[in-house]
């Protein structure tokens, strides 16, 4: 059977907009179902959903791609990293992703096996460019360059990660090996600050100017274990160079950021999921883009799209992406910390979970647990 599809407009990258783990075959005659699921064509689907509790899945005997192995799944939300850990030891789960990385080690020998992939998830941040303290490009760049992403990674990650320059890894051909971000230099921010008016004024360690200190809202949340770490690395080190952080971490960020009282909000997202770059910047860095929390606009970056967004020629796409990180980057209102490397354990007798690069397709057809 062959498949046609027309566009109003050529899409360069439609191949990979079909390939995005987040596309679906949908069976619009089922429809939703009453429990609000939708009938899609994965090896599983979902009987119970339970908000910040889990999920049941059960068995899909019509599957496309072979017979899945399982007749039922529990999946378990777990936010406390040792009670994860605790749960896997006691046999209560068979496998387990999100893992505290000191606590990796323990499942390094038999019966358990763990599988790692280096992904594009990238921890990153955003700047508020409603910020009254952050209007001096000065200031945001003195920020970005206390920021010890090295130290992040080697001590708070465990190693379980790369440092990142941009939004993607430098295993792709747009990647962080050929952009430049600011280095790691608490001096050189001092400088920058002072040379903002930016000093400590009465000798308590922090910067002051106009009697008001430098005070940074740090937003963030907590399911996503690196983000929490990340928020108090960063704490403490622009503390170094006289600004003082606060930290909310909290699951209501959505809630917090339509507010508008924040200065810098962290995230985590894949950046490049089906291996091309325009998913980043259309989602988080365009005027229109839904991500953008900040506020971010660039006339430059604008223009880069609109040539990106109909360019098939992949070196070219690639050129382009680069200028475009690098515009992001010039611009100090984006930084990026680290890309994920994610790791899962299985347990006794659990075979068919493996890592993907994509950070999704935990949970497929081959999947099984011997009895």
């Amino acid at each position: 059977m062959i498949v046609t599809i027309h566009t109003e407009q050529p899409v360069p990258a439609l191949l990979n907009y079909l390939s995005d783990p987040y596309g679906c075959i949908i069976d619009m005659q089922a429809g939703v179902t009453d429990d609000g699921n939708v009938a899609g064509t994965g090896p599983y689907r979902a009987v119970q959903v339970e908000t910040d509790q889990g999920l049941t899945l059960v068995k899909n005997d019509n599957y496309w791609n072979g017979t899945p192995k399982l007749d039922r799944i529990e999946v378990k939300t777990i936010r406390d990293g040792d009670t994860m850990t605790m749960a896997l030891q006691s046999g209560e789960l068979d496998a387990a992703y999100g893992l505290p990385y000191s606590n990796l080690i323990l499942f390094r020998d038999e019966p358990y096996t763990i599988s790692s992939a280096d992904t594009s998830r990238t921890f990153f941040g955003q700047f508020n460019g409603s910020s009254e303290v952050l209007q001096d490009d000065r200031v945001r760049e003195a920020v970005i360059g206390a920021i010890d992403r090295q130290g992040f990674v080697n001590t708070l990650m465990e190693g379980n990660g790369s440092v990142a320059e941009g939004p993607f890894p430098s295993y792709f051909a747009f990647g962080d090996s050929k952009v430049q971000e600011e280095s790691y230099d608490l001096e050189y921010s001092r400088e920058l600050l002072a040379e903002a008016g930016w000093t400590d004024e009465d000798g308590d360690g922090y910067v002051e100017k106009d009697g008001k200190r430098l005070t940074i809202c740090w937003l963030t949340y907590p399911s996503r274990q690196e983000l929490p770490l990340l928020a108090e690395s960063a704490q403490a080190s622009l503390k170094k160079i006289g600004i003082e952080v606060q930290i909310q971490c909290t699951a209501n960020h959505l809630e917090l950021l339509k507010k508008g009282n924040w200065d810098v909000y962290v995230s985590a997202f894949v950046s490049a999921p089906t291996g091309d770059p325009e998913y980043f910047f259309t989602t988080h860095c365009l005027q229109d883009s839904s991500k953008n929390r900040g506020g971010y606009y660039s006339e430059t970056l604008e223009m880069l799209e609109q040539q990106l967004s109909g360019e098939f020629d992949t070196e070219k796409r690639t050129e382009l992406a680069i200028e475009m990180t690098q515009t992001l980057l010039d611009d100090h209102m984006f930084f990026f910390a680290s890309h994920l490397k994610m790791s899962m354990v299985s347990g006794e007798g659990v075979t068919g979970l493996t890592a993907h690069p994509c950070d999704y397709y935990e949970i497929t057809v081959n999947l099984d647990k011997n009895k």
